[in-house]
């Protein structure tokens, strides 16, 4: 799992800096006349390059500044639909809240290991 977040990490900064240097050259070169930055393509790149970097990091520390917050407003509200079913289950009479066909588990093991009925099944003679 942690090679996984340093992998998203590493894309995610990747993905930060392919745009910075995208905008940052279409907003700076204008001359490619020559191999190297003019001065005032230099200083226009240091100052874009800048000003991104910046805006990224105020925005990161919103955001971790936020997070809490938001992630105790979700636990709340999963708290209360929890709450809410029970007090459902408690009023019919049901002891537990109702599982979706999707994830409700088998009622035996046979069920498994019987074929189903459209299979076709090939005996080695019939080759």
């Amino acid at each position: 799992m942690d090679q996984e977040h340093q992998l998203r990490n590493l894309r995610d900064f990747l993905m930060v800096y392919n745009r910075m240097t995208e905008i940052c050259f279409q907003r700076c070169t204008r001359n490619f006349n020559y191999r190297n930055l003019t001065m005032d393509e230099e200083h226009c790149v240091d100052s874009c390059a800048g000003k991104l970097i910046r805006t990224n990091h105020r925005l990161m520390a919103t955001y971790v500044q936020l997070m809490p917050r938001m992630m105790q407003r979700r636990m709340e509200e999963i708290e209360k639909k929890a709450a809410e079913n029970a007090k459902e289950a408690e009023t019919t009479g049901s002891l537990a809240p109702e599982i979706p066909p999707a994830i409700t588990p088998m009622s035996g093991p046979l069920e498994s290991a019987q074929p189903a009925t459209n299979d076709v099944h090939v005996s080695p003679t019939d080759t």
